[in-house]
């Protein structure tokens, strides 16, 4: 039994004791019902998946269980018709690392780190094109080699019971993204110059579609599950962090959006299917403006509220850096910005799109002008706060996936923003509590027989005081 499940176990069995207490000074709690000594009504989320049992056995935590999708029920995320939500990282290397045995252990690491804290879903890149160690070494030319480093990532994260979102291309260059396909279009003769011919030119748009065909339909050699059956993939992201700054009207790559997340979609339709956006307002409501970081966020060719209309796409994507989009040096205002963008993109994604928001990546630079780790847990508190009170009244702030984890003795790949786990105690403290309360809080909804809890709940002083 891990860690964090072992002071799970424990915080259930002061949990039950306190409410035996309580049901004897001051009466029944309202639709709770007590099953056994040893027994807790609740929604299990253990091995990273929600599964109503009716009954929770504290002796039972180890238990293997057959996962079921992740689907999405308004705005909510759900398995098996329970409300799953994320607390989760980013590692975009996973696939490279896993090439080489000399590397392939720091996979193993940090899923065994990950799972240890809670963490229950992890982004990371299926996309390596026509670089060192490219998956994709030309178009639709693989390297198999490569392609079992993938799955061997796959294999893992099922292992240590961690969902994972794949993304299929980059819009930046680091490990090929559309930079690349443009390259490989001018090497066939193609009339491509802008990187932004990706989205509208058809032989490219092809080239892309032919990569999402053969991911969606690999068979993985070590599980022998084809990757679109595979519940071990929460959902397939179309692109990280998109720009089309070419057409800052948005029509460029709302057309790519659309075809592609329907395509997608045609191939596979039990996962969800994700953008990959940064979350920027654009021309289809100026009134949303306000909350921008920045006046060129507006002309990056990208439309938050649009964007996510499209039939195929299944949930919002938004990601959060103050110290990149508001001033590099550590502020206040990077909290203040925080604390206006997320409740801004919750209230659209549940009163606009009617859909769950992920918050993709969140984090802070240690290269920042006056960072300090302090800060840092103020942030990723903040960030935690607002999401559990989304949570509370069942909102759409579905989660978070911190930028990024990292195992120990890869120091060198680090961008600024890696958190190691042994080396940051607070900010593994503060991972492990929000993981512990959103496992408490689907208990919770479980006994009040709904989501989004609206009465007062013994449990509401641990899940939702502000010292986060």
């Amino acid at each position: 039994m891990d860690s964090f499940q072992t002071t799970f176990k424990s915080i259930l069995s002061a949990v039950f004791i306190f409410l035996i207490l309580r049901v004897s000074a001051n009466g029944p709690l309202e639709s709770m019902v007590i099953k056994g000594e040893n027994q807790l009504a609740c929604t299990s989320t253990n091995h990273g998946h929600s599964t109503y049992r009716g009954t929770y056995d504290l002796g039972d935590m180890e238990e293997d269980e057959a996962w079921s999708m992740v689907q999405r029920k308004g705005n909510q995320f759900i398995v098996d018709d329970q409300p799953f939500y994320v607390n989760g990282f980013n590692t975009y290397w996973l696939m490279v690392f896993a090439v080489d045995q000399s590397t392939r252990g720091k996979v193993t690491e940090v899923f065994q780190q990950a799972n240890s804290v809670g963490l229950t879903v992890c982004r990371t890149w299926a996309f390596n094109d026509g670089q060192w160690r490219a998956l994709q070494k030309s178009p639709s030319v693989y390297d198999e080699d490569v392609f079992q480093a993938l799955d061997f990532v796959v294999s893992e994260a099922k292992k240590y019971k961690i969902r994972l979102i794949l993304s299929l291309v980059n819009n930046w260059e680091a490990y090929g993204g559309k930079a690349q396909y443009v390259k490989w279009g001018q090497a066939a003769g193609l009339n491509v110059s802008s990187d932004d011919d990706f989205f509208s030119h058809p032989t490219l748009r092809s080239y892309y579609k032919a990569h999402i065909k053969t991911v969606l339909n690999r068979v993985n050699t070590i599980t022998n599950a084809t990757y679109k059956e595979d519940p071990t993939i929460f959902a397939w992201e179309l692109m990280n962090e998109p720009r089309c700054t070419s057409d800052p009207s948005g029509d460029k790559l709302q057309s790519w959006i659309q075809e592609m997340a329907i395509y997608v979609k045609s191939m596979d339709p039990k996962h969800l299917v994700e953008i990959g956006l940064e979350g920027f307002y654009g021309p289809s409501t100026p009134n949303r403006y306000q909350f921008n970081p920045n006046t060129y966020a507006q002309q990056v060719g990208t439309d938050f509220i649009r964007n996510h209309q499209i039939i195929g796409v299944d949930f919002a994507s938004v990601h959060i850096y103050a110290d990149s989009w508001v001033s590099q040096t550590i502020t206040d205002a990077h909290i203040q910005f925080i604390k206006s963008w997320m409740p801004a993109h919750i209230d659209d994604a549940e009163e606009v799109l009617g859909m769950p928001v992920l918050f993709g990546e969140f984090g802070v630079s240690t290269k920042d002008p006056g960072y300090n780790s302090s800060f840092r847990d103020t942030l990723i508190s903040t960030v935690y706060k607002i999401l559990l009170d989304s949570t509370k009244k069942g909102g759409s702030g579905a989660g978070g996936l911190l930028w990024q984890l990292f195992p120990d003795g890869t120091d060198y790949m680090d961008d600024g923003y890696a958190v190691v786990l042994s080396k940051s105690p607070s900010t593994s403290n503060l991972i492990s509590l929000h993981s512990t309360r959103l496992m408490l809080f689907n208990s919770m909804c479980t006994w009040n027989c709904k989501w989004g809890c609206k009465k007062k709940h013994a449990l509401e002083a641990f899940l939702f005081h502000d010292d986060l």
